[in-house]
Formats: structure tokens, C-alpha cells, sequence
């Protein structure tokens, strides 16, 4: 059984940092592509960034620059650092795993944490 386990979201004021964890089991999860999403409320679920299995990352211009997407094979673990936050970075954050490549797609993606609230304060 597949399960994505996001944690360290919380409450920071604006410039400050956070960094999210995604702790993944069931699966090999070194064959997967890996994904940060996020959903402020009223809106879409926009992807933030991505790191396909040979390392190579991107991410939504909005967070470039300010977050940063690495994953730990041997620890079943993605993260993401994220810093110089901002109001507009306000959402929940989830993780997701996909087979195949699909860049920030979220409807490529095949499984899909709980997700975790991050809050920005001005």
C-alpha cells in the first residue's frame, strides 16, 4: 500500500523559512518521479516544483529562486526548503509520486499525500 506522509507545515511570518518532509513507503520509491503541490483555498491545486529519479529539478517560476526540491533515495524521504516566504505561498502542500515524467502535470500524478498547511503571515 502506497502512502505519501507530508509533514513540517506551520505558521511563519513573511521572509521567513519553512521546510516540508514527505516520508513515502509501499513502493520503490526510487523509480518515481516526485512533486510538491499546493492548494490555497478558492484556488486550483498548482504544482511548485518537481525532482525526476536522476536528480534533475524544476519548479514553477513563482518559487524559483526561494524553494528548493531534493529527495534522500535511501531514506524514502522528498523535501522541500523553502525560503523568502510569502503571503501568496499561504496554501497546503502536498506531495505526489508519478511512474513517468510529467513535470508539473498534477493529473499525471499517481498517488498523493494528505498534505500539510503552511501559513504565511504579513
Amino acid at each position: 500500500q502506497v502512502q505519501l506522509v507530508e509533514s513540517g507545515g506551520g505558521s511563519v511570518q513573511a521572509g521567513g523559512s519553512l521546510g516540508l518532509s514527505c516520508a513515502a513507503s509501499g513502493y520503490t520509491y526510487s523509480r518515481y518521479y516526485m512533486g510538491w503541490f499546493r492548494q490555497a483555498s478558492g484556488k486550483e491545486r498548482e504544482g511548485v516544483a518537481v525532482i525526476y529519479r536522476s536528480g534533475y529539478t524544476t519548479g514553477a517560476d513563482s518559487v524559483k529562486g526561494r524553494f528548493t526540491i531534493s529527495r534522500d533515495n535511501a531514506k524514502n524521504t522528498l523535501y522541500l526548503q523553502m525560503n523568502s516566504l510569502k503571503p501568496e505561498d499561504t496554501a497546503m502542500y502536498y506531495c505526489a509520486a508519478a511512474v513517468g515524467a510529467c513535470g508539473l502535470s498534477k493529473g499525471k500524478y499517481n498517488y498523493w499525500g494528505q498534505g500539510t498547511q503552511v501559513t504565511v503571515s504579513s
